[in-house]
């Protein structure tokens, strides 16, 4: 496809500057409408080397409001970057609603190794790579961010050209290293490493658009009606969408059989055995966590189960004899102005544990297919979406080589009431008692539905559920310390 193109189109700079003065004021009357519908865009500009990145950018923010776009040079990893999984740093940088995220060089960087002619990743690692890409873009696109992705095309006389006109000014030589000189070197090895990676990218709704980039007038009018086009075409349909009377999509039914109705909630342990081995799995947990340090693999821990099951107190324990340094808890409440202005899994990444380090989440993502599926706070339409969305982000962290632990606590509504009316009546844990949680068991039917389908949904071999019988709380505790302790040990062997 690439070797195809035709690379002679060019604009004189009068024809240049007739084109502009018309499409300057469009692009800057469109962000406008961009932030009034609360249309998030992210724009991506990929290519060879002194394609022209950095100036096509500056281009198109020209004539734009600076409060409502943000840059993102993604060449050099930092340390956070490097100790997480590859599109962390983009999930975090997405936009919120409205505004404008332009990012030098794209989520594609992994498989492209810059002047070297090969790919780093295995072909096992290469397809899941691909498979992470695509799914992040369509995760967003779904949510209804526009992603609009350039590759700047330059011939390989006319890359060479520019690098030496940079390497001929003091000012500018230090631009060209070594590896865009092996870039051009290896200009033909490169093409096919660049065809490779639009055609594996190159599906759904965020088709890659290839930017003829020999002449830079032809290529900044292209880019600027690129983005006109594709920003106005998403208005349209997100007009259309709302105009037109679409049923609700019917919901999914729930499993036949209860997964929760058949967990055995009798099973106990003594207080000696309790002390025993909570010791001794505390201990273990203890040389388990610098271990993790040590190898680098990072770690996240899901606690989601009934009111007053007892994740705060099976938190405690899990860490009790943990470095504190080494792990985080993550109390997740209702999102704030700012998360509900994102993808709902962007607050998520933006809490993901960097390589070593062991991130526990007192409710999680899940919220999405339980309470916000039940209180009506999003679409059929979208908590159906959310079950393969969660699978993709999860198998997206095992791939990068995290360990994923997902508990549910599960107590029976008898217990549920029990432990409500001693909060209640304490005045040292009344605290703990709202009135939502007293609504919320209102709806154990529905939340025991939605439960039996998430779990039935969602429970993947990178990312299995364990069910812990939590009636009573000792056992919920070594079943939980033992659990985590036996996978570690085997996974970081």
């Amino acid at each position: 496809m690439l070797e195809n193109i035709d690379m002679t189109k060019s604009l004189s700079k009068k024809e240049y500057k007739v084109i502009m003065d018309e499409l300057e004021p469009r692009l800057a009357d469109l962000q406008q409408e961009l932030l009034a519908k609360k249309l998030p865009v992210m724009i991506v500009f990929e290519g060879w080397s002194a394609a022209g990145k950095g100036t096509l950018i500056s281009k198109v923010l020209h004539p734009l409001d600076p409060r409502h776009f943000n840059v993102h040079t993604m060449d050099k990893l930092t340390d956070a970057e490097l100790f997480r999984p590859s599109l962390w740093s983009y999930w975090v940088k997405s936009p919120s609603k409205g505004q404008i995220a332009l990012f030098d060089k794209s989520w594609h960087r992994v498989a492209l190794p810059s002047g070297v002619a090969k790919w780093k990743l295995s072909p096992k690692e290469r397809d899941g790579f691909f498979y992470d890409v695509n799914a992040f873009e369509q995760q967003l696109t779904d949510d209804g961010t526009l992603i609009i992705k350039f590759f700047l095309h330059i011939s390989k006389e006319e890359q060479k050209k520019r690098f030496q006109e940079l390497e001929r000014n003091e000012d500018t030589k230090w631009r060209v290293d070594d590896d865009d000189r092996k870039q051009n070197d290896n200009y033909a090895e490169n093409l096919a490493l660049f065809e490779s990676m639009i055609q594996e990218s190159n599906s759904g709704k965020t088709k890659w658009v290839i930017v003829e980039a020999n002449d830079k007038h032809y290529a900044t009018v292209k880019v600027y009606e690129t983005i006109i086009s594709k920003a106005e075409e998403e208005l349209a349909r997100r007009a259309a969408k709302a105009a037109a009377s679409k049923p609700e999509p019917p919901s999914i039914q729930p499993q036949e059989i209860s997964i929760l109705r058949s967990i055995d909630l009798d099973k106990s342990i003594s207080t000696n055995e309790y002390k025993d081995k909570l010791k001794y799995y505390q201990n273990k947990m203890a040389t388990l966590g610098f271990k993790l340090y040590t190898k680098r693999r990072p770690v996240v821990i899901v606690y989601e189960g009934w009111d007053a099951a007892g994740k705060g107190g099976n938190i405690k324990r899990l860490t009790q004899e943990l470095d504190p340094r080494g792990y985080e808890v993550n109390p997740v409440a209702a999102p704030s102005a700012e998360e509900l202005a994102h993808h709902y899994l962007w607050r998520f990444w933006n809490q993901m544990p960097k390589g070593g380090h062991i991130g526990i989440f007192d409710r999680s993502w899940y919220g999405r297919v339980m309470v916000e599926r039940i209180e009506g706070f999003c679409t059929p339409e979208e908590w159906q979406r959310a079950f393969q969305e969660i699978n993709d982000m999860e198998r997206h962290m095992v791939n990068h080589g995290a360990i994923v632990f997902k508990f549910w606590l599960h107590i029976d509504q008898n217990e549920q009431l029990a432990r409500f009316n001693d909060r209640q009546s304490n005045p040292a844990k009344q605290y703990k008692i709202t009135d939502e949680d007293w609504r919320n068991r209102e709806k154990w039917d529905a939340y025991e539905r939605a439960v039996d389908e998430m779990l039935f949904r969602t429970n993947t071999a990178h990312a299995p559920w364990t069910v812990v019988e939590s009636n009573d709380k000792k056992y919920a505790r070594i079943k939980v310390l033992e659990h985590v302790t036996d996978v570690l040990e085997k996974k970081l062997k």
